[in-house]
């Protein structure tokens, strides 16, 4: 439940949390602690989501472009909208309108977590990954290679360019995909994303997403991030897709 202050002065603020889009992903070590150590190149996009806050309120609702309440979208405690207003030692109703899809690999999540800390003031891209680690690239924006478990951000000179993301219709589960890398003996992705073959051994389902997006635009489709997204370079308009430019840095 939603709760704002009592005051005809209310007012609310609006911020933009830009889906990011990861081109690369190699998987570069596995720590004691069993987070994965990266380098990556990623970028932020002109489609996300749109977070709503009012301080002094409580309470974080999740809605879809029809308005309509998301449930289950996060067990209680593992919302990163409130993980964000705890470390910024904040109060807000937060009310976030969902286009990015859950484990689409766009960091959904994490970028709705990032627009509450720039809300708040944090910049500090390692206690940004605190909290989640695609946080502190969402936190920063633009394009950037990133290393370490996500929180050693370089910024790279921004390019804009547009790409074509297929949203297949499930999700997937980002821990479960790096297990089965694990498993599989952490193979080495050919088109760039070394979670390729394991996302689709998790989710058998994607090779369908990814043929339909290859064959009609001619183009190797790339996996966003731990999947479930299919994209490749370029405009290329279509049911369940959604054509995105890339964006500059906060």
């Amino acid at each position: 439940m939603i709760r704002v202050p009592a005051d005809r002065f209310v007012t609310m603020i609006e911020v933009f949390a830009p889906a990011k889009l990861t081109l690369s992903l190699r998987i570069t070590g596995v720590r004691a602690d069993g987070y994965h150590e990266i380098d990556a190149e990623m970028v932020t996009l002109d489609f996300g989501d749109r977070v709503d806050i009012v301080a002094g309120g409580s309470g974080v609702r999740m809605l879809d472009e029809a308005g309509q309440e998301l449930r289950d979208v996060a067990a209680p405690g593992e919302n990163l909208v409130e993980r964000a207003l705890n470390l910024a030692r904040q109060r807000a109703a937060v009310t976030v309108h969902k286009r990015i899809p859950a484990g689409a690999g766009l960091g959904g999540g994490s970028a709705d977590a990032a627009a509450v800390l720039r809300w708040a003031g944090i910049t500090d891209a390692v206690r940004a990954a605190s909290i989640g680690a695609d946080v502190a690239f969402c936190l920063a924006g633009g394009r950037a290679r990133v290393s370490g478990i996500g929180e050693i951000i370089e910024p790279l000179a921004y390019v804009r360019e547009q790409y074509t993301l297929a949203l297949a219709p499930m999700g997937c589960d980002t821990a479960a995909v790096y297990a089965a890398w694990d498993e599989m003996g952490g193979p080495d992705g050919e088109h760039g994303n070394d979670l390729e073959a394991a996302a689709l051994r998790v989710v058998p389902e994607l090779a369908h997403w990814r043929d339909e997006l290859g064959g009609s635009t001619g183009l190797t489709p790339r996996l966003a991030g731990s999947g479930s997204t299919w994209f490749v370079s370029g405009a290329h308009p279509g049911p369940g897709r959604v054509v995105a430019t890339t964006t500059e840095a906060f």
